[in-house]
């Protein structure tokens, strides 16, 4: 059996495992033109495609990183801000309440100064009223009890005797 004869590649009969040499030729071509398409045409085109997905799924968790950051970073001015703005909001508030402190003793003092004039003044208008009032009485009395024992006895009594 020669080579041209036999179109079988062994020389020893593998029964139907025994590959026919057009059909091998064959199935090579084959394969390298599937793996020609499939490597120059379609992986390169599955792998730009399998990079964008990663570069956007990377990107996305990268921007998403940075926008993480950049609200922690405002949320951390806002609540410093917040800070400042409630000891500002004490601050004023502290000195409204002294103010008003001041103000209510001030108030107090202008009071009680006013009090004492008033006081002062009613004082000294019921002791010049009052010695005028004795004055007025004082004459008067005299005058008054001497007529009354006169009236009493029947006859002049004191200064009104002659």
């Amino acid at each position: 059996m020669t080579l041209a004869s036999n179109p079988t590649v062994f020389e020893m009969d593998l029964g139907p495992l025994n590959p026919v040499w057009a059909e091998l030729i064959l199935g090579l071509v084959l394969f390298a033109l599937t793996f020609l398409i499939l490597a120059k045409g379609i992986l390169p085109k599955i792998r730009r495609t399998l990079d964008e997905r990663e570069d956007a799924i990377d990107g996305g968790t990268g921007r998403a990183d940075d926008l993480r950051s950049e609200a922690t970073q405002i949320r951390e001015q806002y609540e410093a801000e917040l800070a400042e703005a409630r000891h500002e909001a004490a601050r004023i508030r502290s000195a409204a309440i002294e103010e008003g402190s001041a103000a209510i003793a001030a108030a107090r003092a202008e009071g009680s100064a006013e009090r004492d004039a008033i006081i002062a003044a009613g004082t000294q208008k019921i002791a010049t009223e009052r010695a005028a009032a004795e004055r007025e009485l004082n004459a008067d009395v005299d005058a008054w009890a001497h007529a009354l024992a006169a009236r009493i006895v029947g006859e002049p009594v004191g200064a009104d005797r002659s």
